[in-house]
């Protein structure tokens, strides 16, 4: 194996050793009982060896906003994912700090939502892959042309044997076949080491990581590791010992498997509040990429937050780079407003009373100098100035700032103190303060004001909740129209599958199958308590002038229709449309599903 060049870092310590590591297969798998014992919490322990940090020269972003972070919500519409891939570009700057992001490839929505932000043309983010370790999914990233994946290589005991029922030796052979075969294809293999945290470093990880680096040494490609701390088990303190250190976990990968630092990249989870340090630590033992998502999205407790990183990447690094981090508000107030996503008031940089003062000395300070109170110009920096209480002193400019601040309105957003409800909100703080009010007023009682006479900026928990229930429903049908099937147009073949779907969400009031000429083709598929009620309605019905046929056949996208009053249940309804395509990906039909909307908000609830 080629010996790695030591770097002209600023530590000159960690050696790259020149060691072959054996595949160690056991016959009962390693689960560290005395580090997760699983009845108590899992226990530190220490080795007393302590790992030297050593940087690499360049550290950059990479991001899972579209495959992780889509796993711990309702999956994005592909304008949304367009959008926030908008979002990434701007937020990176034009040096790519924000490197690469990686996306979905299984579904129709995954792939046009894939082909728009390829469309773009834009060199950073890269556009890459996520696949299992299957010859049919590597089919899809050579068909949509990209020149990276990852591909899910769980490397932990608990995975081998527990979810695979396999053996080291087994899955050791099945992930190097795979790994050949995209870089036979030109692709470069990034193996995501699923459960790193957890796993015999020595015993599979470093011999593993070994004969990656011997296939990209004949290749002459890169293949780059992507080490998964899967449960938020790692740990940064110094002395502690494997598998839960990350310092040494990424040195093995480093001094001993011979893996360079920048074919190495760290994802980390928050399930015990250690994402965004261990994110950043992996970046000092010599990780060159730091995965995260906007907002820390991510499956149960979410992953280190883009936002966070980019704040750490400037601190770290001394310069922005070209960053431009007023995104970041934008960002939020995407989130917030487009996607229906609530984000917590107290959430670094994003929250809404991140940069608010409520204590009447900071408020003192505040007023004095903002830098008393304030770690940087979040003004400048964030778009987002100070924030402060109000008092009947304020005024109506004092008003404005305070909403434009509070709800991080930017832009053509912004509130001008000549908006009449500010006046009526001002004249409400005056009438306190003339009935003997002396406190400033808290930001509750401002907000209610706001709702009441400035009630644009919001959106109302009935959309809110409406645009869930949609994006529910859109979800399902999105599903189904992939279905063998629904996409036979054989009719026998969709009432099954129809009756099932039916059955399984009681929320869907009539489910059917129309043709190419928006003929009804299916039978009646209700909940038996309406089944009478659709008597009128049989098979060859003409629906072709309606606009859940319309839209689905002259976009090929999928649509809901506003509230309505169904004729047949008195209900409201919504129904949700998509295309039916055949194997060439024309157009033959279209799947519509009724649904009670009362019902599908408490199943989303």
């Amino acid at each position: 194996m080629k010996k790695k060049e030591k770097k002209k870092g600023f530590i000159f310590k960690n050696i790259a050793g020149t060691s072959n590591y054996p595949l160690i297969d056991v016959d009962h798998p390693q689960l560290f009982r005395d580090i997760f014992p699983y009845d108590e919490v899992c226990k530190v322990k220490f080795d007393h060896k302590i790992e030297l940090i050593d940087p690499p020269d360049d550290i950059y972003i990479t991001d899972t906003t579209f495959r992780d972070g889509q796993q711990a919500r309702p999956p994005f519409t592909a304008q949304q994912i367009e959008d926030l891939f908008e979002f990434l570009h701007r937020l990176s700057g034009p040096n790519g700090v924000i490197r690469q992001t990686e996306f979905f490839l299984y579904t129709d929505k995954d792939r046009e939502a894939l082909q728009r932000c390829q469309d773009k043309g834009y060199r950073f983010p890269e556009i890459t892959g996520w696949i299992r370790a299957h010859k049919d999914d590597l089919q899809l990233v050579k068909d949509l042309g990209l020149k990276e994946t990852g591909i899910l290589t769980s490397v932990s005991d608990y995975h081998i044997f527990l979810k695979l029922n396999k053996t080291r030796s087994q899955v050791f052979k099945d992930y190097l076949k795979i790994v050949e075969s995209a870089l036979d294809h030109g692709i470069i293999p990034r193996c995501h080491f699923e459960d790193v945290t957890r796993a015999d470093i020595y015993g599979f990880c470093v011999p593993f990581a070994q004969a990656l680096m011997t296939l990209s040494e004949e290749a002459r490609l890169p293949v780059k590791i992507r080490l998964c701390d899967t449960l938020g088990v790692g740990i940064t303190y110094p002395g502690s010992a494997l598998p839960r250190s990350i310092g040494k976990i990424i040195r093995a990968m480093i001094d001993d498997a011979g893996v360079p630092s920048d074919c190495l990249e760290w994802h980390g989870h928050n399930d015990f509040y250690k994402v965004l340090i261990n994110s950043i630590s992996a970046w000092m033992y010599g990780c060159t990429f730091v995965n995260g998502t906007f907002l820390g999205l991510g499956e149960r407790t979410g992953n280190a937050p883009i936002e966070g990183l980019i704040m750490e990447y400037i601190s770290l690094t001394g310069e922005d780079n070209g960053v431009d981090t007023t995104v970041i508000t934008e960002m939020r107030n995407y989130f917030e407003r487009e996607i229906g996503h609530h984000v917590p008031k107290n959430q670094p940089f994003v929250g809404l009373d991140f940069n608010a003062t409520s204590a009447g000395v900071h408020i003192d300070g505040i007023l004095k100098n903002e830098e008393i109170y304030s770690p940087f110009d979040t003004n400048k920096l964030l778009n987002r100035p100070l924030a402060v209480n109000i008092t009947d002193k304020s005024g109506l400019a004092g008003i404005a700032h305070w909403v434009n601040s509070h709800f991080a309105l930017t832009g053509k957003e912004k509130i001008e103190k000549t908006h009449p409800g500010v006046a009526k909100i001002n004249k409400w703080i005056a009438k306190q303060y003339d009935e003997g009010r002396i406190t400033c007023m808290s930001e509750d009682e401002i907000e209610h004001q706001v709702r009441r006479y400035i009630p644009e900026i919001f959106v109302s928990e009935f959309e809110l909740m409406k645009k869930r229930a949609f994006d529910m429903a859109a979800h399902l049908v999105d599903q189904y129209i992939e279905e063998p099937g629904i996409k036979s147009m054989d009719p026998q073949k969709q009432e099954g599958r129809l009756k099932g779907l039916v059955e399984d969400y009681p929320y869907i009031q009539f489910a059917y199958a129309v043709n190419g000429e928006g003929i009804k083709i299916t039978r009646n598929i209700t909940q038996a308590v309406d089944k009478a009620k659709y008597h009128k309605i049989g098979l060859n019905e003409d629906f072709s002038d309606r606009d859940w046929f319309i839209k689905p056949m002259s976009d090929g996208k999928i649509h809901a229709t506003n509230l309505y009053s169904s004729r047949i249940t008195g209900a409201l309804c919504v129904t949700v449309s998509g295309p039916i395509r055949d194997e060439m990906g024309e157009i033959v039909g279209v799947l519509g599903l009724d649904i009670r909307f009362e019902d599908l908000t408490k199943a989303e609830a």
